[in-house]
């Protein structure tokens, strides 16, 4: 196992891919407690379809799947906000109209990137992705838009916090709601459309949502709920990366898709975590919370 580990930590695949991956960990799991705590978990799994029409689209004309991702997520996030309702109920109406509009794309592009690009593989390099291919010149951008996501979450965070306790209070207090709305949507897209290019946007979500609903089993503290839900899913990011990696031995020069051991991970956890908490004793009556 010591030789295994040793050949892993010493490739420079796996170097971009652990870099690139905290990166998306970390973001995903601040980001994704505000996801859950907000309701908005339908909007995640939307953009990430929507930002798949942006990378097959970029696939088809030869250019990085990134900006492609992002691009669309970016301007999927604007016109759900600008169709969107004032309650946070509501925008699952907009969310749904930009969704299924966005999917119809992705279906038309992946065909022409068949028919016209010649290329087999660009509905498994968009739909399922993978960390040990990420281009490593890609990684200073990664990391900037990682940065940006993350500072504007911290910019936002009093003002999303209040108005996810109470959308009416938030307004009486004098919150931009509409402001924090939309910039906590283009948060989310940037978080969403890195995992995309990370395992893929089928998968993006896992680490969205898997992380922070575990963290949040344990604490509904929003700043320690996003501390653990980062730290736990950079954890199954190097976990899953390391099953991918060692798994190349064991079926004779055929490694486990590090897409799937990531989730794995992702989901074992929870698992692990709801099982905890299900064996916890339950409060006694009356006593202080």
């Amino acid at each position: 196992m010591s030789g295994v580990l040793s050949a892993f930590l010493a490739s420079p695949t796996v170097h971009t891919a652990l870099v690139v991956g905290t990166v998306v960990a970390v973001l995903s799991g601040i980001v994704g407690v505000f996801t859950i705590t907000r309701g908005q978990s339908f909007a995640g799994h939307a953009l990430a379809d929507l930002g798949a029409v942006g990378g097959s689209g970029a696939f088809l004309l030869g250019v990085s799947q990134l900006w492609g991702f992002v691009a669309a997520g970016v301007l999927s996030a604007v016109v759900m906000e600008a169709i969107g309702t004032r309650r946070l109920a509501g925008r699952d109406v907009a969310t749904g109209v930009v969704f299924g509009a966005g999917t119809g794309l992705t279906a038309l592009f992946l065909t022409l990137d068949t028919l016209i690009g010649g290329s087999s593989n660009a509905a498994i390099s968009v739909l399922f992705g993978s960390l040990f291919s990420i281009d490593s010149r890609l990684v200073p951008v990664i990391v900037g838009l990682g940065v940006v996501a993350v500072a504007v979450v911290a910019l936002i965070w009093r003002w999303v916090s209040l108005e996810t306790l109470d959308s009416d209070l938030a307004a009486a207090r004098g919150v931009p709601t509409r402001w924090a709305s939309s910039l906590f949507l283009v948060a989310l897209a940037l978080a969403v459309q890195l995992s995309s290019l990370s395992i893929g946007a089928i998968l993006s979500t896992a680490l969205l949502i898997g992380p922070p609903a575990t963290a949040l089993l344990f604490t509904r503290r929003l700043g320690t709920a996003a501390v653990l839900a980062a730290t736990l899913a950079v954890a199954q990011v190097f976990v899953g990366c390391l099953v991918s990696f060692a798994s190349f031995d064991w079926f004779g020069g055929s490694s486990w898709p590090v897409s799937f051991t990531i989730v794995a991970a992702v989901f074992l956890t929870y698992l692990s975590a709801r099982a905890v908490t299900a064996l916890r004793p339950a409060p006694r009556r009356g006593a202080v919370a």
